[in-house]
């Protein structure tokens, strides 16, 4: 029973992992969407943040991040309830897409670059990333092709993993300095203090977790897939 809690614990916790990855990633988009649509005319987060751009840098080192992250619940044996995963996580998009349709004031493709803080749009975005979560970290179900399709993935990282683990390392300093340049510039005008704290702590969480990631030299340390045997019979 005790096994049983601590696989949970660690499924949850890669869960976790990966939806503040991709909090970090909306958040993130959102904000280089509208720093391009009214550039020169918005700098944001001046003059505690050099220039938008780096932006890009932060966004990167939460999609890094989401190998490792999802890699750390695939190892674990959890068993299934009527479906694989990844159906649940569809149904989850399906079922969120309808509701942002129809009860959001805001289009299904503009959810995460519209500058909407109200709680039903919120609710809309959090289910859906949710979902997207609960896909990534069961992808290699989906199908025999989009196993194959990572394993290839895979067997490229490992061919440049020392440019991945430098990259890992760069990109977790600048969601730190981000995170922390939107910090200061929400003390000194707090009138966006609420919006502004989802991509506050999703960046310094992603900072943090790029920082654990290196020093647990994951990328160092990984491993191509194995070939597997071929089918004689069919």
């Amino acid at each position: 029973m005790a096994g049983l809690g601590k696989t949970l614990l660690k499924k949850i916790f890669s869960l976790a992992l990966i939806f503040n990855a991709l909090i970090s990633i909306a958040t993130v988009a959102g904000i280089l969407y509208a720093y391009y649509r009214s550039y020169p005319y918005w700098q944001p987060y001046k003059p505690y943040l050099l220039s938008a751009s780096l932006f890009w840098l932060a966004l990167a080192a939460a999609a890094i991040n989401i190998f490792h992250s999802a890699a750390i619940g695939r190892v674990l044996h959890i068993h299934r309830v009527l479906f694989h995963h990844y159906v649940y996580a569809i149904f989850a998009i399906i079922i969120t897409s309808a509701y942002v349709v129809f009860f959001t004031p805001v289009s299904l493709h503009t959810l995460f670059f519209v500058d909407n803080s109200s709680v039903a749009v919120n609710v809309g975005r959090a289910f859906m990333l949710g979902g997207i979560a609960l896909l990534l970290d069961d992808l290699p179900d989906v199908s025999k092709y989009m196993e194959t399709g990572l394993n290839w993935l895979k067997t490229q990282a490992c061919r440049v993993k020392m440019a991945l683990h430098i990259s890992q390392f760069i990109t977790g300093i600048f969601a730190f300095y981000c995170s922390f340049s939107i910090l200061l510039s929400t003390i000194q005008n707090n009138g966006r203090a609420l919006p502004n704290s989802f991509v506050i702590v999703s960046l310094f969480i992603t900072g943090i977790t790029s920082f654990a990631l290196v020093k647990r030299r994951s990328w160092l340390t990984i491993m191509p897939p194995e070939p597997q045997a071929p089918k004689l019979f069919v």
